[in-house]
């Protein structure tokens, strides 16, 4: 199973960064990447920082399983719950193909601040504000699941964490910044990363 979870990661990492990136190069001539916000030590660097951290977790955690360095957890180390991590990492990939394409050239991995690009809220947009962080949340949970030790299970909870920080401290307020009322309107029409939960009222 750690062989298949790092394969899995491998997709999601061409899907999701590499092509989407190369995508957005063609288009617009910029791959969309604007690194990490914030002077570091502010929680807008530490948002931006533990995304990374718990990505390399993620990557991490098949591999020392792998290797023998962790041992899987046996509540979890059963066959039903390895295929399910599988369906819902293949989702997860799906799922944030899926948002970055509805996104368009709004597309960005981290914030400029000087930038403004177009609020998107159709497709999948008009479901949630986040799509693209709840594919993710799927795909770092079904990761987790397949390879299930420590490692794993911790870096998931960065991953959580993190992006909760990354649309709380960063996103939201630059968007409100940037569009104003037409996005207080988004705030309270539609949730943050479930459908019907995380409205602003």
């Amino acid at each position: 199973m750690p062989v298949v979870a790092l394969a899995l990661f491998a997709a999601f990492a061409a899907v999701g960064f590499g092509w989407r990136s190369w995508v957005q190069w063609r288009h617009t001539g910029s791959t969309g990447f604007n690194g990490v916000s914030g002077r570091p030590g502010s929680p807008e660097w530490f948002a931006g920082a533990g995304f990374l951290v718990s990505i390399a977790a993620a990557v991490a955690a098949p591999a020392l399983q792998w290797a023998g360095v962790v041992a899987p957890i046996a509540a979890l180390q059963l066959p039903p719950i390895q295929w399910l991590g599988i369906a819902l990492a293949v989702l997860g990939i799906g799922g944030t193909a899926t948002a970055q394409l509805q996104m368009g050239d709004s597309w960005r991995i981290g914030v400029d601040p000087g930038e403004t690009t177009a609020l998107v809220r159709t497709g999948v947009f008009g479901w949630v504000r986040n799509p693209i962080f709840t594919a993710m949340l799927v795909f770092g949970a079904g990761i987790a699941l397949v390879t299930p030790n420590g490692v794993a299970i911790l870096g998931f909870l960065l991953l959580l964490i993190t992006i909760q920080m990354q649309v709380r401290l960063v996103e939201e307020p630059y968007l409100l910044t940037r569009h104003g009322e037409s996005y207080r309107d988004y705030l309270v029409g539609v949730s943050r990363f479930l459908p019907g939960i995380g409205r602003r009222t």
